[in-house]
């Protein structure tokens, strides 16, 4: 969430950051009009308990002179209606306040460039070159080993499109990923945990999923329950309500999970295939710095993700997120795209972002600093996605008699 006092005290600068997001303009208006409702409330009520105070403290000394108080008491209790008529109207413009900021994004990084959609993300830099083919290279449904790995026909028997079912050697891969993937972030310096799959409404407030995406979750039906949509939800959420020290400083995590997303906004995308499904495999990195430290420990997530990729020989690129793409809660990110030649494109496979302490207002996650407490600063990133890199290892290890070859890094995993 925003910090509503910057918001109050300086609206222009929060509109324009926010404009680079592509926020609507009638939420800003809203927000505008709120904060000044407000400001004007506590006008009104700050001199009622001024006036309150004052008149309160002569009681004592109406006493020592032996005056009659009956003239003072009728109107400190007529001031006192008024006081809580005013502090009615502060409490529910509070309330607003607090709604409307819920559902406004995050601000852009000064670094984040200026851009409407995904088409104006800005190129950082590639890594390794795309194998040349000496045969057209298949999409990862057409390879012929496909019936033998992947059951799509009896994901859709037992639940619904975009689900699938993994076999024989497809199973062992994914599983053989996700412990790679655990130990290469473990020896990079981030600890594991595992955390539950089912998260309550607070846990997903506090990440920015709630209020704005509950149509894109899973919910429990008579529960105020949800699957979760990333394991980043209840890793950041362990440090809820709770104010950590300095020394503690940075936590640096990694979580294999499940992820569970309705997809409400990709009907007609990629409905062919595993690249979109409504569950799927993820390992996540989620960081807890001080803001001093989030810059670089940004730097070492992306560096992890991006060597991962590199260590099983898949060529990806570097993309900073212009305003237009940025998610919600991100104040900065950088997503990496992997080479999946028989699509003939790049496609995303991790995003990494720094959410400052956006994340942490909303989540209450603070930290001792010579005695004064600070919100600290959130992290998160896919290191990596488990089923897209599946299909990656597919698309680029195809050999021409359709069999695929393995990674020697996973040859002991499997």
């Amino acid at each position: 969430m925003l910090d509503i006092k910057l918001i109050q005290n300086d609206f222009e600068t929060v509109a324009t950051a926010l404009r680079k997001k592509k926020v609507d303009e009638s939420l800003l208006e809203n927000l505008r009009t709120l904060s000044l409702e407000l400001k004007n409330a506590r006008i009104v009520l700050e001199p009622l308990q001024a006036e309150q105070n004052a008149k309160s403290k002569l009681f004592g000394v109406y006493a020592k002179e032996g005056k009659d108080v009956s003239a003072l008491k009728a109107e400190l209790a007529d001031n006192k209606a008024k006081i809580a008529e005013a502090q009615e109207i502060v409490r529910a413009l509070e309330e607003q306040m607090e709604m409307q900021a819920s559902v406004i994004p995050n601000m852009p990084s000064s670094l984040v460039p200026e851009g409407e959609d995904e088409n104006d993300n800005v190129e950082l830099k590639r890594v390794l070159e795309p194998r040349v083919f000496s045969f057209t290279p298949k999409e990862h449904w057409d390879l012929d080993i496909k019936q033998n790995w992947i059951d799509f026909e009896r994901g859709v028997k037992l639940s619904k499109s975009r689900f699938s079912v993994l076999k024989n050697e497809a199973a062992r891969l994914e599983r053989a990923l996700i412990n790679y993937m655990l130990d290469f972030n473990r020896k990079r310096g981030f600890h594991e945990v595992c955390v539950p799959y089912i998260v309550n409404r607070e846990t997903l407030m506090g990440t920015g999923q709630l209020p704005k995406f509950e149509d894109d979750l899973f919910k429990i039906e008579g529960e105020e329950l949800f699957l979760i949509p990333t394991a980043e939800v209840p890793v950041t959420n362990l440090f809820r309500d709770e104010i950590l020290t300095q020394e503690e400083l940075p936590i640096k995590m990694t979580c294999y999970s499940a992820c569970f997303r309705k997809e409400a906004g990709s009907a007609g995308k990629d409905t062919r295939g595993m690249i979109r499904q409504h569950q799927f495999d993820k390992v996540e990195l989620v960081s807890i710095t001080t803001p001093e430290q989030s810059e670089a420990v940004f730097d070492e997530m992306l560096s992890c993700a991006s060597d991962l990729l590199t260590s099983l020989g898949l060529p990806h690129r570097h993309l900073m997120l212009c305003g237009g793409d940025l998610g919600f809660s991100a104040a900065k990110t950088v997503d990496l795209e992997v080479w999946l030649p028989g699509q003939n494109r790049y496609r995303e496979i991790s995003s990494v972002s720094n959410t400052f302490d956006f994340q942490a207002r909303r989540a209450k996650i603070r930290f001792k600093d010579n005695g004064k407490n600070r919100l600290v600063h959130t992290l998160n990133g896919s290191s990596l996605a488990v089923g897209r890199t599946l299909i990656a290892l597919m698309e680029n290890y195809q050999q021409e008699d359709g069999s695929i070859a393995i990674p020697d890094v996973l040859k002991e995993y499997m």
